[in-house]
């Protein structure tokens, strides 16, 4: 992986620490999917990690550390699966460097993989669908901490003052979106600190009530045991699986960044929230029930501390979907709309806050999202394989101005305009991971095993065996 890469316009370092005018946090980032010039990178590595880290210090986490004990595991297995699975981040991280290499997003960098209109299909698909469900969910158990708050008011959460939460959170997650990356960057460390102290207090309270010598009544064994552990970890690894799109936060590095520093403060500013979080979860099951984690937890903080907790849900959630909502803008341009950034984003919020609204409101939408969502990890471990693998390949070498040309007589136009290894090697990872699944509908390969769901690893690996198979000739011919 070529991590140093000559500036063909070399500047002081004193110069590439100060953002240019059109990327300080107070302007709207200028920026779209288009290439960003090295006069206008700057900034280090090191602040990547709170970027990832305000992500990920959120409810969710605890919500998916509470059911790996109410799945049936010990104590000891669920914390060893929350490290297993958030190891993932490994991942984000690697996909993280390809962004200072190219000056470009991620769902322009796919291009390489997938060819300039089989790249559309995937951000139509991968990119921009995805995270507007995942944008829906989160927004609704943002609102439904919110809710809860607005009646320690006194005030009655009627329809209209729901309506009225879910679109002032989803106004404020989409104006750090639009800002855009200068926001981001600075704005996410003071969160992370905020979050970081209010989550402490969290663990102080479940550290006095877990049982650290939990295990179930009945303790699982044999098959059902292993079905259950690699279950879990496919629901730790989903997490960071998701986000294909962590060159969107790295491109205005300069690209002399060293790779290693990306990778690492990316993977780490994730992992170590990850893990805590869902750990806290994990314990807290140990005490409460946390079929209903908000309420249940509110029976072992201090009275004073709930509001306290209600609005750290409610921020971390809006910083997890800040990142979200940011991606699908530069998505639903990469899939050909000509449109600004700015017109996007606020269209993606759009549409997840009318999901959000019907599914909180008036059906039970939401759960069909979310079960749509369970099956989507046939799609995003092999999406992420192939994209890892032709880092790999190429030694993270991309020409970051000839991606951006979307005519025939581009480079990457390959056959077509698809990348038919690229397509091949996905759709085989994908059909792969289906035959194996065991969510919403139990697959051949998962019924001969005992329901074991061995989705995940069987997509990723046919995935990048088949690219490195079929993709060597494209990657050389395109590598910088």
């Amino acid at each position: 992986m070529a991590s140093t890469i000559p500036d063909p316009l070399p500047r002081p370092e004193s110069d590439r620490a100060t953002p240019p005018v059109t990327e300080r946090p107070g302007r709207v980032e200028a920026h779209g999917i288009d290439h960003i010039p090295d006069a206008e990178r700057h900034g280090h590595p090191r602040a990547l990690f709170s970027v990832w880290a305000a992500a990920n210090v959120n409810y969710l986490s605890l919500v998916i550390g509470g059911a790996l004990i109410l799945m049936g595991l010990t104590l000891g297995q669920a914390l060893a699966v929350i490290v297993v699975g958030n190891l993932f981040w490994l991942l984000t991280g690697l996909l993280a460097t390809s962004g200072p290499a190219a000056g470009a997003p991620s769902e322009v960098i796919t291009r390489a993989l997938y060819g300039v209109l089989g790249n559309r299909v995937n951000n139509a698909i991968g990119g921009w669908l995805v995270s507007v469900c995942y944008f829906a969910l989160n927004l609704a158990a943002a609102a439904t901490a919110a809710f809860a708050l607005v009646e320690r008011t006194g005030l009655t959460a009627t329809t209209p003052v729901k309506v009225v939460v879910i679109v002032a959170i989803a106004a404020l997650t989409l104006a750090i979106s639009v800002y855009g990356h200068g926001l981001i960057i600075r704005l996410y460390l003071p969160i992370t600190l905020a979050l970081a102290g209010a989550f402490a207090v969290v663990g102080f309270a479940v550290l006095r009530h877990a049982d650290f010598s939990y295990a179930p009544a009945e303790p699982l064994t044999g098959v059902d045991l292993w079905a259950v552990l690699v279950a879990g970890t496919t629901l730790i690894a989903s997490g960071p699986l998701s986000y294909t799109t962590s060159a969107d936060f790295s491109r205005y590095l300069p690209r002399t960044a060293p790779a290693k520093a990306v990778a690492g403060w990316t993977a780490l500013g994730a992992f170590v929230p990850s893990v805590v979080v869902s750990s806290l979860g994990a314990l807290a099951a140990t005490a409460v029930d946390m079929t209903d984690p908000q309420n249940a937890l509110q029976k072992i903080l201090p009275g004073w501390f709930v509001p306290v907790f209600l609005i750290a849900l409610v921020l971390g959630t809006v910083s997890l979907n800040a990142l979200t909502a940011y991606s699908a803008g530069l998505a639903l341009q990469a899939v050909g709309f000509r449109i600004s950034r700015t017109v996007s984003v606020l269209f993606d919020g759009a549409a997840a806050v009318a999901l959000t609204l019907y599914g909180l409101l008036v059906s039970h939408f939401l759960d069909t999202v979310s079960n749509a969502l369970q099956v989507i990890v046939v799609l995003i471990g092999p999406l992420t394989a192939v994209y890892a693998t032709d880092i790999l390949l190429r030694r993270n070498r991309y020409d970051g101005v000839a991606l951006t040309n979307e005519t025939p007589g581009s480079p990457f136009w390959f056959t077509g305009g698809v990348n038919v290894p690229g397509a091949v090697a996905l759709l085989g990872g994908v059909a792969a991971a289906a035959l194996c699944v065991n969510t919403l509908y139990t697959g051949p390969v998962a019924g001969a095993l005992g329901g074991m769901d061995l989705s995940l690893p069987a997509g990723m690996t046919v995935s990048a065996i088949l690219y490195v198979s079929l993709g060597r000739r494209a990657v050389a011919a395109t590598a910088r």
